[in-house]
């Protein structure tokens, strides 16, 4: 099947919103407050304009998406780094290596050969049963954790893809 990578548009909104109220369905039950998860229209086209949000498309039909918060734009990750945020997968195409195809793409094609990144971050919630450990198989690191007053604590990933570039403080 082919995949096609690819910069969100405006233009994609209501299919990405339908996508990411679907695949965030999990995560309102859990009752963790992402911002993704009780998303409306406006949050989705304001997150396409002022961030560089990613989609997958399989037969024209887009399948996961993931942004990319940087450390320049209106909402910095907390570490000067490429932060992802809003990652959502189909829920019907999950466990298929979706997320992992789009995930890897924008972390080598992107982050590392486009922008130069040394590395990349990423928060999930302590509240959520298994997806810090699924980063952490991925290849990211615990490097801090902050209550931001969503009612759990954030605990902040990263992976290095340069470690020619990564300058330690």
């Amino acid at each position: 099947m082919a995949r096609n990578f690819r910069l969100a548009t405006v233009d994609d909104a209501e299919e990405l919103l339908a996508l990411t109220l679907r695949a965030y369905e999990p995560i309102r039950q859990l009752g963790i407050n992402f911002a993704a998860a009780t998303a409306d229209l406006e949050l989705v086209e304001k997150n396409i304009r002022n961030n560089a949000c990613y989609v997958m498309e399989e037969e024209g039909r887009i399948v996961a998406t993931v942004s990319l918060r940087m450390p320049w734009g209106l909402q910095p990750g907390p570490y000067g780094l490429p932060h992802i945020w809003w990652f959502a997968v189909e829920p019907a195409l999950g466990k298929k290596g979706v997320g992992s195809a789009l995930l890897q793409w924008v972390e080598e094609t992107i982050i590392r050969d486009t922008l130069k990144a040394p590395a990349v971050t990423l928060g999930t919630a302590d509240k959520h049963p298994w997806l810090a450990q699924m980063y952490e198989r991925k290849g990211y690191v615990r490097v801090g954790q902050k209550d931001l007053g969503r009612g759990h604590t954030t605990i902040f990933l990263r992976k290095v893809l340069r470690p020619d570039l990564l300058q330690e403080k």
